[in-house]
């Protein structure tokens, strides 16, 4: 069987691409990994209509709903290769299973890399977080962290404030520049330039951070901006141009979503340099209508 389009990736953006594509009655494949991005977090927030709730949840009843369209299969795997013959995509998973389509959205997201600091992993999602957006609300009216790991480290800080009380830790090497210095003290952020070397609180809570210099400073969250990777190596096996983003490469895409390769669309955190739920299923939702117009219109 040759589908329609093919979805890898069965999160926010893949699954709705896959609704639009399921309402044009067409035969649409969604290929997922079950290993979202947001699997840390207990909550999605700012998500209009989902807020609170958890983001397995929410995949699981988008899920649900798809399987009421009879033109759509979804498939837990892992896929691996893909190739072009033609007007046809072959898209290989990991048991060796070829798959066949003449569309295919890529929803594949993204890895976080995060800082290696004793304490950090185990609070990521929780007590550790990177968007304010997100999670600032949930941890308010607390003191707060910011911990410097790229350029947009004091921009992040100078937000910040918003929530709560706020320490920049520069980690010795995010050094603000007069003007930024500047804004930080005019937020009343408080500059550290001791690094973190230890997260301090019971379990997933956050009750303050130890410097190298051997101070405690209390904090009830911390902001981090991981470095971040694509999960799937299929965008560069296409040929599909990359952009370099403040936190790493992500897939250089149109207004429509279109990659730089015919014929193949992204959509997610893997297409864009700002993650955010609801631009994740913004975008997938028109990257499944562009896939679908380019069905019917293919020039």
């Amino acid at each position: 069987m040759i589908y329609d389009v093919i979805i890898v990736g069965g999160s926010f953006a893949g699954q709705s691409a896959a609704m639009q594509l399921a309402r044009a009655r067409r035969n649409v494949l969604v290929v997922d990994g079950r290993k979202p991005r947001n699997r840390f977090a207990a909550a999605s927030h700012g998500f209009l209509g989902q807020d609170g709730k958890a983001p397995e949840a929410i995949i699981a009843e988008a899920s649900r709903q798809l399987a009421l369209y009879r033109t759509v299969t979804q498939l837990e795997g892992e896929a691996t290769d893909i190739g072009r013959q033609g007007d046809v995509f072959s898209l290989t998973l990991a048991d060796g299973e070829t798959l066949r389509a003449a569309r295919v959205v890529l929803a594949t997201g993204v890895r976080d890399e995060l800082p290696d600091i004793d304490g950090l992993q185990q609070r990521w999602g929780k007590t550790v977080m990177h968007c304010p957006y997100c999670h600032g609300y949930e941890v308010a009216d607390q003191p707060l962290g910011v911990l410097a790991g790229g350029p947009m480290s004091v921009h992040q800080a100078q937000m910040i404030p918003d929530w709560g009380p706020t320490t920049y830790f520069t980690q010795g090497e995010w050094e603000p520049d007069p003007e930024q210095a500047a804004l930080l003290d005019a937020r009343g952020v408080v500059v550290v330039r001791s690094p973190v070397v230890e997260l301090l609180g019971e379990q997933t809570k956050l009750e303050a951070v130890r410097l190298k210099d051997g101070r405690v400073v209390p904090l009830g969250g911390l902001f981090v901006a991981p470095k971040t990777h694509l999960v799937s190596p299929l965008a560069e096996q296409l040929g599909c141009a990359l952009e370099a983003g403040p936190t790493g490469p992500f897939i250089r895409v149109d207004n429509f979503q279109q990659t730089t390769v015919k014929g193949v669309y992204a959509a997610g955190d893997a297409a864009v340099a700002m993650a955010n739920a609801t631009m994740a299923s913004a975008a997938g939702v028109m990257a499944g209508v562009a896939a679908h117009r380019s069905l019917i219109m293919p020039d």
